[in-house]
């Protein structure tokens, strides 16, 4: 039985839809770590992150972005997607969640399926370190999954049909912005163009307009601006505003990851596939 859909947090529980088509292409290097170049097979952006909360229930997310660290090599999602609470409106510093060490079944494009753990969570750092911060217990909202060192070569960084990311963006996203985004999971390509309408949080958390909107199943799918660059991660999906999405601010959950998550220093991995803007 699948995780039920929280009427404000998207716990991921429909199934992925397309399976883009295409041949293996060779591989290619990034940062010392030899990566996938763009192809219909890989496991990265868009691929379907699973974790069994209990024996009847798993929460099934989507991929954001890839990320390497001083001894790994990551793969980001939402932190919510390994909580095992029903809030209609959790907290970060307060919600139930799976520890560190957690098993997660990352389900690629075209096949490939590989078992991470959770190795960083948002929620577990801020519960650890008492935070009681309003807009950080709400909007800080990103996890990381250490990928097997032996399936390092089947991880693609490009997000499907877009390309990219080109980079992270450090700058938020100001009213009107256009934001682009793979969510899998209600049809068509996947490919989605919206906007950004507002701030939450002090910058932590844009609301952004998306057609269509994201669904459950699409929690955690990464945001790029008009330059490809890497801006957020879908959290949180509102029920005015169109049915906007909340989406937590990338470049921010990675500073606090840094300082506070006991990794190292993590890097977002460049797409190896050009970003082409659409719409």
């Amino acid at each position: 039985m699948e995780r039920s859909s929280r009427a404000v947090t998207i716990a991921a529980v429909a199934a992925v839809g397309v399976v883009i088509g295409g041949v293996l292409a060779p591989s290619a290097s990034a940062a010392g770590v030899t990566l996938r170049a763009p192809s219909s097979f890989g496991i990265g952006p868009g691929a379907v992150m699973s974790t069994q909360i209990d024996a009847r229930t798993a929460s099934l997310c989507t991929a954001d972005f890839v990320f390497r660290g001083p001894n790994a090599l990551y793969i980001g999602m939402s932190a919510h997607c390994a909580g095992t609470g029903r809030s209609e409106d959790p907290s970060g510093c307060t919600a139930p969640t799976l520890p560190l060490g957690t098993e997660v079944t990352i389900s690629g494009r075209g096949g490939p399926e590989s078992t991470g753990r959770l190795a960083y969570s948002s929620w577990v750092t801020m519960q650890e370190r008492g935070e009681d911060d309003p807009a950080l217990c709400r909007y800080n909202d990103f996890a990381l999954v250490a990928v097997d060192p032996a399936d390092a070569g089947l991880v693609d960084p490009s997000v499907p049909l877009l390309g990219g990311p080109t980079g992270l963006d450090t700058d938020g996203l100001t009213p009107g912005e256009t934001v682009y985004s793979f969510q899998p999971n209600n049809g068509g390509s996947g490919v989605k163009t919206g906007r950004s309408v507002a701030d939450d949080g002090s910058g932590r958390s844009h609301q952004v307009v998306i057609t269509p909107p994201g669904v459950p199943g699409d929690s955690g799918s990464g945001f790029l601006d008009a330059d490809g660059r890497a801006v957020g991660v879908l959290s949180t999906e509102f029920l005015d505003r169109n049915h906007g999405n909340g989406v937590a601010d990338l470049a921010l959950a990675l500073a606090y990851a840094d300082a506070d998550g006991g990794l190292g220093t993590v890097t977002l991995v460049p797409g190896t596939a050009p970003f082409r803007s659409v719409g």
